[in-house]
């Protein structure tokens, strides 16, 4: 698979007593970054990351992402300055483990057959993850005539549906 920016870690490199990283997506990367997720542009995307030893071939991951974007006001689609700055928790997992489902715990990051995560990748989906679903410039409405109520083709049935 190729990625937009990327950045390999072999888990069993990760020393004992673990490992700081900052990562920042090179330039040439972020235009990619941007068209993937379907924004028009991504200003910066940079990341802090502890690493440390789980146990089991584990690694455990805590981290502060940082990114610049462009997105799209969901109403009148004007370009929107939008800042994504969120921690979160990975626990990277060795060769052949199949994550877990609990609600408390970090997010399970599968490793390739030779150990491998991307590191680049999964800081890409994580932003993904912190995008605003629904941007909104300030002041912008709905048009009335598609707030609430019953609009587009089945509005005009609604019209012909005898009432009491």
């Amino acid at each position: 698979m190729t990625t937009e920016w990327s950045h390999p870690i072999v888990l069993a490199n990760v020393p004992a007593g673990g490992k700081e990283l900052r990562l920042a997506a090179p330039a040439e990367a972020l235009s990619a970054i941007a068209a993937r997720l379907g924004l028009p542009a991504v200003a910066s995307l940079e990341a802090t990351l502890a690493l440390k030893p789980a146990g089991g071939g584990r690694i455990g991951v805590t981290g502060r992402l940082r990114g610049a974007v462009t997105q799209e006001c969901v109403v009148t689609l004007a370009p929107l300055a939008a800042m994504v700055d969120e921690e979160f928790a990975w626990r990277l997992l060795p060769p052949g483990e199949e994550p877990s489902d609990g609600d408390d715990d970090p997010d399970d990051i599968p490793s390739d057959e030779s150990g491998v995560v991307d590191l680049g990748e999964e800081l890409v989906q994580q932003l993904a993850l912190g995008l605003d679903p629904y941007p909104r410039a300030a002041g912008a409405e709905i048009p009335p005539e598609h707030a609430g109520g019953a609009h587009g083709p089945f509005a005009a049935l609604a019209g012909l549906k005898p009432k009491g």
